[in-house]
């Protein structure tokens, strides 16, 4: 089962720390590591920037019908095409959502965990 992790971290350079270690445990072991894929967002804006309502509600919509066509994923959400297109060509740069070998689109997560935190200022 392929899985997603989702994360506002503003501390980059554990990010990075952290990807390092678990491609350097994958490596060493030859297992994936868990998650197989983390989305790290530096902020709430930019997370909310790239997953808008809008296109959480296509994610969502995908993960429940399987790979379909743009056209057909608008329809089956009542959307307009052209505006579909946009998020998806998003989501696929930022490799939520992949194109499919018979050039459908699809989510290739079973399960997206989303993980951040919301702290008080100290």
């Amino acid at each position: 089962m392929r899985e997603a992790l989702i994360q506002i971290r503003a501390d980059s350079e554990a990010v990075f720390s952290e990807a390092f270690d678990r491609a350097s445990r994958a490596m060493r072991t030859g297992e994936r590591s868990e998650p197989v894929a983390v989305f790290t967002f530096s902020s709430p804006a930019q997370l909310f920037t790239i997953i808008s309502p809008k296109r959480w509600e296509l994610i969502e919509h995908l993960q429940k019908i399987g790979s379909s066509s743009i056209r057909g994923l608008a329809r089956s959400i009542d959307r307009d095409v052209k505006r579909v297109h946009e998020d998806v060509s998003v989501l696929v740069d930022w490799g939520i959502v992949e194109h499919t070998e018979d050039g459908k689109i699809c989510v290739p997560y079973e399960v997206i965990h989303a993980n951040f935190d919301l702290r008080a200022a100290a």
